[in-house]
């Protein structure tokens, strides 16, 4: 056996016993489980000790991670080696937030002066259009900006946005299209003023279906008003490679912001693909976010295993998927702002690691990538969390929040926070019966009136979680947050044996969906399909016709 194969073999004779763990016990047992089991990073902690393990456990694991070469790859993804090995790519979303003054380089080019010369001209613009230099057609300011985009050019600028609400421009907003429902389009265009409008048409091709119909259908909107084509350069710009296609729409090159093969959509937020979060939020601000995650990429390439935050997280997440059986991961974040990272990490995770194919070629025999999924933590409980609880599921947990406020309700926050504190321990520990009848009798409650419900009010615990705790939300330690997952699913895809930077099952829908509008504009409903699709099509078509739609309004 390799030492992989060996390794996962220690890993599960170990987990027959590991598997009867108990929390409660655990901690009672040792008194400095916390000690033992958490991990600080500047102004992140985490702590990991709600979780079913022991010393055992994560030495276990983390020969798991060595065995499987998880120093080796990485050092390898931080060199400028081509480990997206289908697309024979470098992936190098880390030379985009590279402060340092090291070369990074690509068969024997350092990338970096034009990473930062793509930063400088990103800086340049916005500075400009935050300061009022550039105006509009008609000599207003900009007050809205729009990301075009799909996928990573949408998800995570959008993230960002919204996490960095106390750091944004006090007289601009942004505003995001990506949904080729035109009622989503149509929504976002009935709140806008063409004359103060800037939009950012985010597609590396510029031929992304979804992203350049929704361009062409903003193009048209601001035409009907400012009636001549050359404005457009005033309200358009791109973040694309196509230089001809993007100088056919109407957008002046020099307002063309690049971005490079090696950046994948879902890690591109760090690349040009970031223009509305500095245009929002600034040059500084956005070069903190860089910052943040630039030190977690430090910390991920130097710490040692025991001691490196994404790969204890990694490791926590394979023993659960690929020993418990554990089909799902939430990310519970307690704090508005980052309302949307669940959704970030929906695509970053499963995009990356949704895989049942290794590197090799083979069909994987284990499970890959959980279902990565959540909301914010109040909203939460009162939605999902009794499934949690006490449903029939293990759903690994990891609880987000912040120790400062923005807010100046400081009353609000402390409530948040002791719902925050009281899951974990309660997911932890769990009510037995007998905690269950001594907490209604002292509730003055007569014990004989509520008997029949008390198998429903015991709680099994032994629930994991981990605590993620940012000691405020900055655009620093949003940066090093974000840069935690990405090189945590890096981890797990290592593990797995999976090339986590490709995305192959995404693209036969779109070649589907290309045929098929083609026989939705010719109504042909000749062409074969099953016969599912062929009626589905065919019932849609029926139905638009006698109901008189137009397809060309």
């Amino acid at each position: 056996m390799n030492p992989r194969e060996v390794a996962f073999n220690n890993l599960q004779q170990h987990f027959s016993e590991a598997r009867h763990l108990n929390m409660r016990k655990l901690f009672e047992q040792d008194k400095d489980r916390f000690e033992r089991f958490s991990l600080q990073f500047q102004d992140i902690l985490l702590d990991y000790s709600k979780n079913l393990i022991s010393a055992d456990t994560m030495s276990l694991l983390l020969e798991m991670a060595k065995a499987s070469d998880v120093e080796s790859w990485r050092d390898r993804m931080f060199h400028g080696e081509k480990i997206n090995d289908t697309e024979h790519r470098a992936v190098l979303h880390v030379a985009l937030r590279n402060r340092s003054d090291n070369a990074i380089n690509i068969d024997g080019e350092d990338v970096m002066p034009a990473v930062r010369s793509v930063i400088d001209h990103m800086s340049d613009f916005a500075g400009r259009v935050r300061n009022g230099e550039w105006k509009g057609y008609t000599g207003k300011r900009i007050t809205d900006v729009v990301n075009v985009g799909i996928g990573g050019s949408d998800l995570g600028p959008k993230m960002v946005y919204q996490a960095l609400k106390p750091y944004r421009h006090p007289e601009m907003r942004a505003h995001f299209i990506s949904n080729i429902d035109g009622a989503h389009t149509e929504e976002i265009l009935g709140q806008l003023d063409p004359e103060t409008t800037l939009f950012i048409v985010s597609s590396k091709t510029f031929t992304t279906q979804e992203t350049i119909t929704n361009a062409n259908t903003a193009r048209s909107w601001f035409l009907a008003t400012a009636n001549d084509e050359q404005h457009i350069a005033k309200h358009f710009v791109a973040v694309s490679t196509n230089r001809e296609d993007v100088i056919k729409f109407g957008i002046n090159p020099d307002n063309m912001f690049e971005f490079w093969d090696w950046v994948g959509g879902r890690y591109s937020l760090w690349s040009a693909i970031g223009l509305s979060i500095i245009l929002l939020v600034g040059e500084e601000n956005f070069l903190a976010l860089l910052d943040g995650a630039h030190a977690m990429d430090n910390h991920f390439a130097s710490a040692p295993l025991a001691e490196n935050m994404p790969v204890i997280l990694a490791m926590l997440g394979i023993w659960y998927n690929n020993f418990f059986g554990a089909e799902t991961t939430a990310i519970l974040p307690y704090d508005h702002y980052l309302r949307s990272l669940p959704m970030y990490l929906e695509q970053a995770d499963m995009e990356s690691n949704g895989k049942s194919v290794d590197r090799d070629g083979h069909h994987v025999n284990y499970n890959t990538g959980p279902i990565v999924w959540g909301a914010t933590g109040i909203n939460g409980q009162h939605a999902f969390y009794q499934l949690i609880h006490q449903g029939t599921k293990l759903i690994p947990a990891d609880f987000i929040a912040s120790v400062q406020t923005h807010s100046k309700l400081k009353q609000q926050h402390d409530i948040m926070m002791s719902n925050f504190f009281a899951q974990t321990e309660a997911l932890m520990r769990g009510r037995t019966l007998e905690e269950t009848v001594e907490a209604i009798e002292q509730s003055g409650t007569n014990i004989d009136d509520v008997r029949d419900r008390l198998p429903h009010m015991v709680f099994e615990g032994n629930h994991p979680s981990n605590t993620i705790l940012v000691n405020k939300l900055t655009p620093y330690s949003l940066g090093s947050l974000i840069a935690l997952y990405e090189h945590k699913i890096f981890v797990q895809g290592i593990v797995w044996n999976l090339n986590s930077y490709d995305q192959w099952g995404v693209e036969l829908g779109k070649q589907l969906a290309k045929n098929i509008l083609s026989e939705i504009e010719s109504s042909d409903t000749t062409a074969r399909h099953d016969s599912s699709t062929s009626s589905l099509i065919s019932y849609y078509l029926q139905v638009s016709r006698e109901r008189g739609e137009n397809r060309d309004a």
